[in-house]
Order: structure tokens, then sequence, then C-alpha cells
């Protein structure tokens, strides 16, 4: 029997999830987390902490303050470091993009409805340059492998991540199509 050639796309990828401070202050951390599992997201990694600002700045690299500057890089850890987040690592195919598709856009206001930003979310990039604060959109996810694996690394050390294979996505993958 021919085996299916699909199996050769299947990419399990981890990507990292910061549910920021604005989330856990309005209490929507159950109902964003929600929304990974009802996709089959595996979550492999969840703590809730407060940031300390070195460990925000390793996240909000200097590449920010190249492509929108040093102050809006400032603001941006100052509010990552506001108040608690949620910081969870989650793995499944394609994770990487289901995960950004699930988010939307970064800037709340143009954020699809049905994505988290665009239920949960209304605040503009302009609002937030005029106000000299960090964009409060609830949410980070990695915009591709190679950073998911950086960031991961930022917020877990690797005993902090757990492996372990629920039926719904490793049973079936591992079986041929």
């Amino acid at each position: 029997m021919k085996k299916d050639s699909r199996k050769k796309n299947i990419k399990l990828q981890r990507t990292l999830i910061l549910l920021k401070p604005d989330a856990v202050n309005r209490g929507i951390v159950g109902e964003i987390i929600q929304r990974f599992e009802r996709v089959g997201a595996k979550m492999m990694g969840l703590k809730l902490l407060v940031s300390e600002k070195d460990t925000a700045m390793s996240h909000y690299t200097e590449d920010i303050s190249i492509r929108r500057g040093e102050r809006v890089r400032k603001a941006m850890i100052e509010m990552l470091t506001s108040g608690p987040i949620i910081a969870l690592v989650l793995e499944g195919v394609d994770m990487v993009e289901v995960a950004r598709k699930l988010v939307g856009s970064t800037e709340p206001k143009g954020a699809q409805p049905g994505t988290i930003r665009g239920d949960y979310a209304h605040v503009s990039y302009g609002y937030c340059d005029e106000k000299q604060i960090g964009i409060f959109n609830l949410i980070h996810a990695s915009g591709n492998a190679e950073e998911a694996a950086s960031e991961i690394n930022v917020w877990f050390k690797p005993e902090e991540l757990v492996t372990h294979k629920p039926r719904y996505t490793y049973y079936t993958l591992n079986e041929d199509f």
C-alpha cells in the first residue's frame, strides 16, 4: 500500500504564548487558554510569574528598537513587567502558525472577530503612541519557529517542560494515513 505524501508535511512545533498583565487582570486567562485547547494544542509548560526587567528585555530584543524605536521597546518592557503574566508552551502541528491565527493581528483594533485580540481587545497603536504606553493587546505568540525556540528558552528551563502523549495528537500522527 502506498503511503500518503501528506505525512511528509507534518510539522510538530512548539510555540511560546504569553498572557500579558491585561489578560490576567481582566480575568480572561481561562477563556484564552480554552481557545488553544479547543484546537488540540498540547500544553507542554505553564507558569504564572511577574517578569523581571532583564527577562522582559531578553524577550523584547533590540530588534524591536530597530523596527519601532527604543521608546516603543521600553514601553513594551514596562507593560510586560507591570503585573503577573502566564507563560505557556504549546505543541502541535504547525503550532506557530495556528497560534498566530488564533491570536489575531498585533494591533487589536484591526484584529478580526473570532480571534483572541479581535474578541477581547480594541486598543490602537495611535492611542498607545499618544499615551506613550506599550500596547495592551492581551497576548504574545511567537512569530516563527526560530523565534519560538529562542523565546521558550527565555521563559522556561528544559526541566520545566513536560513531555506527554495524549491520544488526540501523537497516536493519530504516528499512524499511517
